[in-house]
């Protein structure tokens, strides 16, 4: 029985920290969007990083996607930019939603209003 516990424990996945999206500007520029998003995690390195971040309207619709391609350990939080965004006439708010390359999307979202 001491082993049946030990076995389960040892395959439970252990359940990392989603990254968090600390600041967003926004800024229109000729019909399109410039997004600059500010993000920390926990990074320990190729093993768990956040490795993207995405635009979306207001019912989860993918606008623009920023693809990391490598840690940020050493440098947290870090801000990187997404430009060339098109948003649909008349949006007045997107969300912006970071993911790790363990975990897939943080559950939560960043809710940017659009001036």
């Amino acid at each position: 029985m001491r082993y049946l516990v030990l076995s389960a424990l040892l395959a439970t996945p252990a359940l990392a920290d989603d990254p968090v999206i600390e600041a967003v500007t926004a800024k229109s520029n000729g019909g399109t969007w410039r997004f600059d998003v500010t993000v920390s995690h926990p990074e320990t390195g190729w093993d768990d990083y956040a490795d993207g971040w995405r635009v979306l309207d207001m019912e989860g619709k993918e606008l623009g996607l920023r693809v990391l391609h490598h840690p940020h350990e050493n440098e947290q939080p870090f801000t990187r930019s997404l430009s060339g965004v098109a948003i649909p006439a008349g949006t007045s708010q997107v969300q912006v939603q970071a993911r790790t390359n363990t975990d897939g999307w943080a559950k939560n979202t960043f809710v940017v209003d659009l001036n």
